[in-house]
């Protein structure tokens, strides 16, 4: 098997994880920016997970919406030289869409959409909401700074491409005609008053009330009409999000585990991946339980009966469980033909630290090959 990890974060300016959520999308982000900043190519890693596993097994207390750079004194503790610097960062939703609003919005609108209470639902818990700020600050990274290499460890999707579909749909409720069509004369009426139910089952209602619940139509439609004049500047900022998506200095890798459970999430986003001219460098499959060595049935058949009994069942537990990874990995193979499969075994430890996440760098990077 070539390397094809290492050959595609060498050529690439962008590098997305993306996968459902608990196969290891973020320590894989992790291991390959850090190998990146080893072998001499500067790397930003940007997580989507609030949990501090990343800022943990960085050595780091916490991580923030800025940039921060891993200190030479924490690779030094690890045994490692890195050639380049490597940074970390974790997405803060809400700080990330006030610095949108800042940033774009017109000065005497500015104020009134950072405190209109349904940009705040929006800026922090709306449908699709994480998904688009993720692509935004995937833009400003991409435009703004000046990195060689941007690890994107994308929010975990309970459906394939969530994190391209959600904010198409977020963009287009925003821009909703028929919210507007029906908002402005109630405004303009004076009827600040009108909650969600005296839209009946409309649209717009069924929306709204999805997305929010109890927001009144009054700072509903004071958002939509503040936030109008910046629609276009969003939409185009998707577009070259989405062009840079397509790039070919981009690539995708794809994480998965190698369960049943996994298999068929995985090949789906696969196929919508390539239907949407995405480049898929691999495919990480994560945590495979390796079969048991022979040398190992020999040593315990050795054993007194009594333990030699307790071990062979333990043995055969494994060996069960590595025969049912080995036709998870098969399936995969045929399913996804042409996309190369990146094996990583199942290690006896979490991966928690700098050393944990180099260990892991060198099955993604092909200084060690696993079979099944």
């Amino acid at each position: 098997m070539s390397p094809v990890l290492r050959e595609a974060v060498e050529h690439s300016d962008v590098v997305l994880t993306v996968g459902s959520g608990g196969v290891g999308k973020t320590t894989v982000a992790a291991a390959l920016a850090l190998r990146a900043a080893v072998e001499g190519q500067g790397s930003l890693v940007c997580t989507i997970d609030p949990a501090r596993r990343l800022a943990n097994s960085l050595g780091l207390e916490a991580l923030g919406n800025a940039e921060l750079p891993i200190a030479p004194a924490l690779f030094d503790a690890a045994g490692l030289k890195p050639r380049a610097t490597m940074r970390a960062m974790m997405l803060d939703m809400k700080r990330t869409w006030d610095d949108l609003i800042t940033r774009y919005a017109p000065a005497d609108k500015r104020d009134k959409i950072l405190a209109n209470r349904f940009y705040q639902s929006l800026s922090s818990a709306l449908a699709g909401s994480q998904e688009y700020v993720a692509m935004e600050k995937l833009y400003e990274l991409r435009t703004h700074r000046d990195y060689p290499l941007i690890v994107l460890d994308t929010p975990p999707t309970a459906h394939a491409l969530d994190f391209l579909d959600a904010p198409n749909r977020l963009l287009d409720f925003m821009d909703n005609d028929a919210a507007k069509w029906l908002l402005t004369p109630a405004l303009a009426a004076g009827k600040f008053g009108l909650k969600l139910f005296n839209l009946g089952g409309s649209y717009v209602a069924k929306t709204i009330s999805r997305f929010t619940g109890t927001e009144t139509l009054q700072q509903l439609a004071d958002f939509m009409l503040n936030i109008s004049g910046m629609n276009e500047g969003f939409k185009e900022r998707a577009r070259q999000t989405r062009a840079l998506l397509e790039a070919d200095s981009t690539s995708f890798v794809l994480v998965t585990g190698p369960m049943p459970e996994r298999l068929d999430e995985a090949i789906y986003f696969h196929t919508l991946l390539k239907q949407n001219k995405m480049k898929v460098a691999a495919i990480v499959v994560n945590r495979v339980h390796a079969p048991v060595p022979v040398a190992l049935w020999e040593e315990v058949a050795r054993l007194p009966t009594q333990q030699q009994q307790k071990l062979e069942l333990t043995l055969k537990e494994s060996d069960l469980q590595a025969r049912q990874d080995a036709r998870g990995v098969a399936k995969l193979r045929e399913a996804c033909d042409g996309t190369p499969l990146v094996l990583v075994p199942r290690f006896e430890h979490d991966v928690h630290d700098l050393n944990g996440l180099y260990e892991l760098s060198h099955w993604l990077w092909g200084d060690r090959l696993f079979e099944v």
